[in-house]
């Protein structure tokens, strides 16, 4: 029997930053390279001028901003937006988004810091140093991406200091040219102003000469002065959303445009052994039958398959159905759901795994009073984007231009690169609004198809469009996982010990594989995020996980190990709350006499929330992830033994609001989404097939099942944390624990269904 592998932090740390990139003598000490001057140039429009990498002026003084980041609904082009507005003085209307070029000054440091295994308690040297080391890192590496709920997080800094220093650089300019001290300039709305002497000019007019000159003293404004954050500026992309003019990647248009329909392997991991391309040759439209098999050896996840190219995507659509194609199914023929739980389970008896978090000494576990010990399950879960997996690409003249919506514009560009066989550099990707994200737009797999296919299309510009059947059945899945939690209390009900151990796939060594060409090994932070970072007051903890490999394809899924491991550990609090004969508010509140943001946070929706109505009850949970605390209320009734959901109230701490209204519209969409999950949301495996294909058997909330919202924002001069994903992991277990007060019955698997 294995033993749980203990691992040192710095171990972890040293072989991440090694496989990154060979460090050299002296590296490590030196500072991080700057992000605000680029190496590529902007792909500026009229007679704009570049101040810096983020920022050109045109003559009529409108802003030209590069937007690395994607819009997927989050809000993210607003809020960066305003980043920039507040600290270069400037109105938002005077802001015009252009498509970031390739550059490694716009890479997510954040998104790589959420990686470090640390405890959230852990403030210590270590830590800091081991952020710095990972955020010069992740700065060499430049991997631009959009997830982890790190956009407004990553460019706090970096954005706002590209916004200052256009500032100063213009108003270096103005005091030479008016012979009078920087310090007696001001910015405003666009304008500079002398007021000793009245005179003024517009950014228009100077920024041509300023780009000349140096920016001198580079202040970052006082958040006591801020105009722009903190209110509530509308979105930027909500007319052309309501009016049909936003351009989402199916929406592609490049002339001489063609379809491809796609047919791929039914079992997870199946090859093709025959195809008939002669039988539908003759059909209406039908342009090549590509067999893009090879696109699986490149490991991008999409697997073996082939596609007709047409005239239209119907007639594409038509000849695909049509085409014979024979399966070599492989050894993954007989997978079933039943075998994988098995193996979770089997995995959870065993002694080995990686311990996460010790603290104390669970020895003393075996004095307890009383032991509690439970059991969840969560299955896998798809992506459900309403915007189907979609991509543009041609391959011409040695060139690729690619058209697609994606998270990881880094990822997207080396796909096209090495399925076509060119250079990055010839690479031209056009980037698109998604319509939907939620991590499945973090991987290539649609890109290298696409190239892949595009490559035999005789230069044509293909768009290839997977039906929503595809989409389901050929995602990379949230893992299914199981966990046994084992709580100890003593005499007064308090928790002396929690011993938790989960099982699952690990979803980051995949995601390495597929995206970085990296191998996928040792301790995977997802796994065990959640559960062995909570701030819960326990003195004596163990938090193991252990490592299932999985056949299914795994990725990121909106708020990745918090969606389970929420699930876990807030229904088991509710059940040491039971045992203990404890209110379960008040048996939280014992537990966080140290942790005052997150008592706020539960106080604060726990009052709002007030008293259920008769025939309702209230599960509460409390969850911390990608830096922001988040406590739920969840109001439940029965109808005819089907849950409902009737109202939410949720209280988020997410340091400085940017834009409250966007954080109010992303808690909402966090709780539908994870309810959808919570409620419905099944992938089931039978013959080493999906057995889910649509709604009909994936189903997402309907309008009607939508419960009311409300979101309390706390206050805080902290800098700005999550928000995309932070309020779907409670969702899950605050129902649950709402289903327990109203029936007796402790649901201990997703979705929750009454027996």
């Amino acid at each position: 029997m294995l033993k749980p592998n203990k691992f040192s932090r710095r171990r972890f740390l040293l072989s991440g930053l090694a496989v990154a990139g060979a460090m050299v003598v002296g590296w490590g000490v030196m500072p991080p390279r700057q992000r605000v001057r680029g190496k590529a140039p902007l792909p500026l429009e009229g007679a704009a001028v570049a101040l810096n990498g983020w920022i050109a002026i045109a003559p009529d003084g409108s802003v030209q901003l590069a937007m690395p980041r994607a819009e997927m609904g989050q809000g993210v082009h607003t809020a960066l937006s305003m980043l920039v507005a507040e600290e270069l003085d400037v109105g938002m209307d005077a802001i015009k988004l252009i498509q970031a070029p390739a550059d490694k000054i716009y890479a997510n440091l954040a998104v790589m810091r959420e990686t470090l295994p640390f405890h959230p308690d852990d403030t210590g040297r270590s830590r800091a140093l081991a952020s710095w080391m990972l955020g010069k890192v992740a700065r060499e590496m430049g991997i631009v991406i959009t997830g982890g709920s790190s956009s407004v997080k990553d460019a706090w800094s970096a954005m706002r200091e590209a916004g200052a220093t256009a500032r100063a650089m213009l108003v270096a300019q103005a005091a030479q040219e008016w012979k009078v001290a920087p310090e007696q300039v001001r910015a405003e709305n666009g304008v500079l102003y002398h007021d000793i002497s009245k005179q003024s000019v517009g950014y228009g007019a100077i920024a041509a000469r300023a780009a000349l000159g140096q920016p001198g003293k580079v202040t970052l404004k006082d958040p006591h002065s801020f105009r722009l954050i903190g209110t509530a500026v509308p979105r930027r992309d909500s007319r052309i959303k309501s009016e049909g003019a936003a351009m989402y990647g199916i929406d592609a248009r490049p002339e001489g445009m063609v379809y491809a329909a796609v047919r791929m392997s039914p079992v997870v991991g199946g090859k093709i052994a025959g195809i008939m391309p002669a039988q539908v040759a003759t059909m209406p439209g039908v342009l090549a039958v590509v067999d893009f098999s090879n696109v699986i050896e490149e490991n991008y996840g999409a697997g073996a398959g082939v596609a007709v190219v047409a005239r239209s995507y119907w007639q594409a659509k038509q000849a695909a159905a049509a085409l014979p194609v024979r399966w070599d199914e492989g050894a993954n023929a007989k997978l079933s759901s039943e075998a994988i739980y098995q193996s979770l389970s089997s995995a959870l008896e065993s002694t080995g795994g990686d311990n996460y978090h010790r603290r104390g000494d669970m020895a003393l576990a075996a004095g307890a009073l009383r032991t509690i010990k439970s059991v969840y399950r969560v299955p896998y879960l798809a992506h459900a984007c309403m915007e189907p997996i979609n991509c543009t690409a041609q391959v011409k003249d040695g060139k690729v231009t690619v058209w697609v919506g994606t998270q990881a514009p880094t990822f997207a560009r080396n796909a096209a690169a090495r399925v076509a066989g060119v250079g990055e550099s010839d690479v031209v990707l056009h980037e698109c609004l998604l319509g939907g994200g939620f991590g499945r737009r973090l991987e290539a797999d649609m890109v290298a198809q696409a190239v892949a296919i595009a490559r035999e299309a005789k230069g044509l510009p293909v768009q290839v469009i997977w039906t929503r059947e595809d989409d389901t059945t050929h995602d990379v899945y949230r893992p299914a996982a199981m966990a046994r939690m084992t709580a100890g209390l003593d005499a007064a009900g308090n928790v002396v010990s929690w011993d938790a151990k989960t099982a699952g796939g690990a979803l980051t060594h995949q995601f390495t594989r597929r995206n970085l060409r990296m191998p996928g090994a040792g301790p995977d932070r997802s796994t065990a995020e959640g559960v062995y970072d909570m701030q819960y007051e326990i003195p004596n903890q163990q938090i193991n996980h252990v490592v299932v490999d999985s056949a299914i394809p795994l990725g990121n899924w909106r708020s990745v190990g918090h969606s389970q491991n929420a699930f876990f550990k807030e229904s088991f609090v509710d059940e040491m709350a039971n045992a203990a004969g404890k209110d379960p508010v008040e048996f939280r509140r014992t537990m966080l006499l140290n942790h005052p943001r997150h008592l706020a946070v539960l106080n604060a929706a726990v009052a709002k929330a007030g008293k259920a109505p008769a025939g309702r009850a209230h599960g509460v949970a409390l969850h911390q992830s990608f830096g922001t605390i988040v406590a739920q209320v969840a109001e439940v009734s029965l109808q005819d033994k089907q849950i409902r959901v009737h109202r939410v109230v949720c209280a988020i701490d997410c340091g400085i609001a940017v834009n409250p209204n966007i954080i109010a519209q992303q808690v909402e969409s966090g709780v539908v989404y994870g309810l959808s999950a919570a409620l419905g949301g099944e992938i089931s495996i039978k013959d080493g097939k999906v057995v889910q294909s649509n709604f009909a058997d994936y189903p997402v909330l309907r309008m009607n099942e939508v419960p009311q919202v409300e979101t309390v924002i706390m206050l805080s001069a902290e800098p700005p944390e999550g928000v995309g994903e932070p309020a779907t992991p409670a969702i899950a277990p605050a129902v649950a624990n709402a289903v327990f007060a109203l029936t007796g019955q402790r649901l201990r698997s997703l979705p929750l269904r009454l027996a």
